[in-house]
């Protein structure tokens, strides 16, 4: 399967998965503030379907890239750093490079790329340069 032969329906279960493993990371970090896929908000989805896309077209690249792409993303929404996640502020504490990061926070991007790659081979997706 080609990138360009992929469904929205399996892009959305691909970010599904990476979206509940970091839920899931999260709450094992006393960080209770993700919700669930289904309860999500569109912003929230979006982002995590972007990262997939940006993965199926990068399938090599670092983890300091997938959180660069996410904080890309979540900029162009609006969002800042901020001591405190507060999604009515759009403030968040991971808004900056990816070695400022905390390794407990490193670590999500890490979960991010090994969900991906799991995904993929369950769902039978081809990556673009693989």
């Amino acid at each position: 399967m080609e990138i360009s032969s992929i469904d929205k329906s399996t892009i959305d279960k691909m970010a599904m998965a990476c979206h509940e493993v970091n839920k899931a990371y999260c709450e094992s970090i006393g960080d209770y503030t993700q919700v669930s896929w289904d309860d999500a908000a569109e912003n929230i989805k979006e982002s995590a379907r972007y990262g997939v896309m940006y993965r199926l077209m990068n399938p090599g690249s670092p983890p300091s890239a997938q959180h660069e792409v996410w904080r890309e993303f979540k900029a162009k929404d609006g969002w800042v750093f901020g001591e405190e996640k507060d999604a009515d502020k759009k403030t968040h504490p991971c808004m900056v490079p990816y070695e400022e990061l905390p390794q407990a926070q490193k670590s999500k991007d890490y979960l991010f790329n090994a969900t991906f790659k799991i995904a993929t081979a369950m769902l039978g997706v081809q990556c673009l340069n693989s």
